[in-house]
């Protein structure tokens, strides 16, 4: 969490590249716990929420300049399914702020000195449905009801007073349109993060014309791509960059793929930290990694930078 005396997150985009975190899920998996419900890390907000913390200080200590909040599956909807009301979802969407915020505090405990930033996490639609449709978009709602879907969930993060808003994940140009409409207005600064194939979103709208929509957005810092292929990355940078004029976001996945059937990653990782380098030459200023991207990945990124 910055300081008084710490710049912005938008002011030290302008001056450096900045490291984000890496993937909550497999963090929390590797310290032993399960994740197979469909509120994913959400469920630790309520449950073990020192486990939140401890994967946050993990990152923080690899190199971390900007952790992301667990509350990316985090909704008044979903939690309804399992019991929470919605006092309790509010208060849960808010925790999940400060957990990173305590986080940043253990770090700076334990002698990291550097500014260090909390990003609110705000998740599509399609990751409350838990049925993939975050990879597919096209939920079959128009973009004033999902805006009606994000808004009290985005108020409700930036009630919290986060760095930033992190509208991540987003698969479809109709969704981005709706997050945006979202935030403005609200005083916080937000960075828009599509899912893409190739130059493409997971709907399939291009690229140019999905980024657009964030180009003259005053709330929005940065844009970019996240939870895709790193091979997906440079040509979207290249966009982002091309058509906003904004700092670009980028947080690949490690290039296994998910079998949804099997519940299981396959294949190798191709996300190496070699990468980095020239995704900062095309425009890239907060880079980190998603899915299967552990401390160790980012701790060769801040070393790379």
């Amino acid at each position: 969490m910055t300081s008084d005396t710490s710049p912005s997150l938008a002011d030290a985009l302008a001056a450096r590249a900045l490291v984000l975190d890496g993937g909550m899920s497999n963090q929390l998996e590797s310290a032993g716990y399960d994740l197979s419900d469909e509120l994913w890390s959400a469920r630790l907000l309520a449950e073990r929420p020192e486990a939140v913390t401890a994967a946050h200080l993990a990152y923080f200590r690899a190199g971390a300049d900007v952790a992301i909040t667990a509350s990316y599956q985090a909704t008044f909807e979903g939690f309804a399914r399992h019991g929470i009301g919605r006092d309790d979802a509010v208060r849960l969407l808010a925790l999940s702020v400060d957990l990173a915020r305590e986080a940043a505090r253990q770090a700076r405990g334990a002698g990291i000195e550097r500014p260090l930033w909390v990003a609110a996490s705000v998740g599509p639609y399609g990751a409350m449905l838990a049925d993939g449709s975050e990879y597919r978009g096209r939920y079959g709602l128009s973009m004033a009801e999902l805006e009606r879907f994000h808004r009290p969930r985005i108020e409700a993060l930036a009630a919290a007073a986060p760095d930033v808003l992190a509208l991540e994940t987003v698969p479809d140009a109709d969704e981005g349109a709706a997050l945006l409409a979202a935030v403005r207005g609200l005083g916080v600064p937000a960075w828009l993060s599509y899912t893409v194939d190739g130059r493409r979103t997971r709907a399939g709208q291009p690229l140019e014309e999905a980024f657009a929509l964030a180009a003259d957005v005053d709330e929005v810092i940065a844009v970019g791509v996240n939870c895709c292929a790193p091979q997906d990355v440079a040509p979207a940078v290249e966009i982002a960059s091309r058509i906003t004029g904004k700092p670009v976001v980028v947080y690949p996945n490690s290039g296994e793929t998910w079998d949804a059937e099997a519940r299981a990653w396959t294949g190798g990782a191709t996300f190496g930290a070699g990468q980095v380098a020239a995704w900062r030459e095309a425009g890239a200023r907060l880079i980190g990694g998603c899915c299967r991207v552990g401390p160790d990945g980012i701790a060769a990124i801040a070393s790379g930078l």
